[in-house]
């Protein structure tokens, strides 16, 4: 394997930096759509029964563990799109290292990674943490939807990281 030099790393560092930003857009956009699309009936049941989002709930965490400060209702959202943001972008950012330092972690087209994301995020590290029941406490479509999300998550990384790696030379 050729040596990469620190200007590599740094270059592959931002291409997955903003990989990952768009990445989180995008994951949203196709959260949004397949909300949408969903029959009447499911959601229906998922009004009965709404969790507070994780990402709501880290935010919750940070700003009263680490501020003080307890959320209003009005800065909840924008405090879990924060969170979800910072997660996508830290995640993106770790990967346009890895695809740097070992240009195999980009096969599969960002999807093994996107995959990576959701097992370690959604069903290790979120429950571990609290922040949602355990993964078998959830039904096989919430985790059709969750997986679905982190491979489009995974792709749009990887495809964004090579055009701005690209662009960087």
């Amino acid at each position: 394997m050729k040596q990469k030099n620190a200007g590599d790393v740094v270059k592959g560092a931002v291409a997955g930096l903003v990989g990952g930003i768009v990445a989180s857009f995008v994951m949203s956009q196709f959260q949004a759509l397949v909300t949408t699309l969903g029959d009447a009936e499911e959601k229906q049941k998922s009004k009965k029964k709404t969790e507070e989002p994780t990402t709501v709930k880290a935010a919750k965490q940070i700003s009263e563990g680490v501020f003080g400060h307890k959320l209003t209702k009005s800065e909840k959202d924008t405090a879990g799109e924060a969170v979800h943001y910072a997660m996508g972008a830290s995640s993106g950012l770790i990967y346009g290292v890895a695809a740097e330092i070992e240009p195999l972690t980009t096969v599969g087209v960002g999807m093994p990674f996107g995959t990576a994301v959701w097992l370690i995020a959604d069903d290790v590290v979120v429950p571990t943490l609290g922040l949602s029941r355990s993964p078998t406490a959830y039904p096989l479509t919430t985790h059709a939807y969750a997986i679905s999300s982190h491979l489009v998550y995974g792709l749009t990384t990887e495809v964004t990281r090579r055009a701005v790696r690209k662009f960087l030379g």
